[in-house]
């Protein structure tokens, strides 16, 4: 019996005319660039929630696009920039906060929600990986993509919050959680955005005609 290969799956990005310049993909490095700064912009879309430190943003939004639409390897690559960016001192995280570590009771800690930012680059990989296998192509598969996407940084996120704040994961309603303080609070906005994004590349792949491939 002859044993039948998966026809290969493309991504988005992979549709678009591409130039090599002094070696450089000129197309690969425009879309990283655009999405490292999209989730910068979307950073400042920003609600702060008293009993947290963890705000609502809109950058989760970006992240996810950026998996489905580069794939794997420059999706992450994207939000790995937009750390190392935030890191240096450029002004991207939300509220226009940069850096990764503050001075705390022991020392030298990192910020709380850095988790989170950990988080977004191994959902960006994870939705590439799932685009790859063309689940961005209708929206019955794109939005559980991209749910679960959201899923992986909650995971970090909430891991290292629990740790950061001394807190347990999860807790009773009453007491303090990294539950109640970094999931609880954005399920809602999360939703909505993998909504979005399960709508928008669906969108995407019939405007561009390859919905097939």
């Amino acid at each position: 019996m002859t044993a039948i290969t998966p026809r290969p799956k493309t991504v988005l990005v992979d549709q678009l005319a591409s130039q090599n310049i002094l070696g450089v993909n000129l197309r690969s490095l425009l879309g990283v660039t655009f999405f490292t700064m999209l989730t910068a912009v979307l950073a400042q879309v920003s609600i702060p929630l008293s009993f947290t430190p963890v705000p609502i943003t809109g950058q989760t939004l970006a992240v996810l696009l950026s998996g489905a639409v580069m794939g794997p390897r420059l999706g992450s690559a994207s939000q790995a920039l937009y750390i190392a960016l935030g890191a240096v001192g450029f002004r991207v995280f939300a509220e226009r906060g940069s850096g990764i570590t503050i001075d705390g009771a022991n020392g030298t800690e990192l910020i709380p929600t850095f988790g989170y930012l950990v988080g977004f680059v191994v959902a960006s990989y994870l939705v590439g990986v799932m685009a790859k296998r063309g689940q961005d192509r209708n929206i019955l598969s794109a939005i559980p993509a991209f749910l679960a996407g959201s899923a992986v940084i909650y995971v970090f996120g909430a891991t290292f919050l629990s740790y950061s704040l001394g807190v347990p994961f999860a807790a009773p309603l009453d007491q303090p959680s990294a539950l109640a303080f970094g999931i609880a609070p954005f399920v809602i906005g999360d939703v909505l955005k993998a909504g979005v994004a399960g709508l928008l590349l669906p969108t995407a792949w019939r405007l561009l005609g390859s919905n097939s491939k």
